[in-house]
């Protein structure tokens, strides 16, 4: 069996309004490392190719939402949104890669709550009743 092709050709649809969202988007998504991105005007879309081990559809949908740019959002882009989501995740998943780590502060932000937790056995019994004979 070959390797799966790990090289994906995608296009990014933008809604109508506000417009001229689409040379932004473009010059956007080009400052992000292993990913080309080309504006497709006639398409009102950006055209992107990067490698699945590198960067998702849904990643790159919720940078861009997150910079305040509008997706297209009809019934049908929907749902082939939806539908190469979960192709990715499944394909990420079928390799075996590992989960994308989440940023080093938030993880630190973790660490930090779960060591002020009590954890482990903690036995509420008074230490005179626990050493009763």
């Amino acid at each position: 069996m070959s390797a799966p092709d790990l090289k994906k050709k995608r296009e990014i649809v933008f809604s109508k309004f506000p417009p001229g969202q689409v040379p932004e988007a473009a010059d956007d998504l080009n400052h992000l490392e292993a990913l080309d991105a080309a504006p497709k005007f006639d398409k009102r879309a950006v055209g992107v190719a990067y490698e699945l081990t590198d960067h998702t559809l849904r990643e790159l949908d919720e940078h861009l939402v997150n910079k305040g740019f509008h997706l297209d959002n009809t019934l049908m882009t929907k749902l082939t949104r939806a539908l190469i989501y979960y192709v990715e995740e499944t394909q990420l998943h079928n390799l075996g890669a590992p989960e994308k780590r989440i940023k080093r502060s938030e993880q630190e932000a973790y660490v930090q709550a779960w060591g002020q937790r009590p954890h482990g056995d903690h036995d509420e019994t008074p230490p005179e009743w626990r050493e009763y004979k």
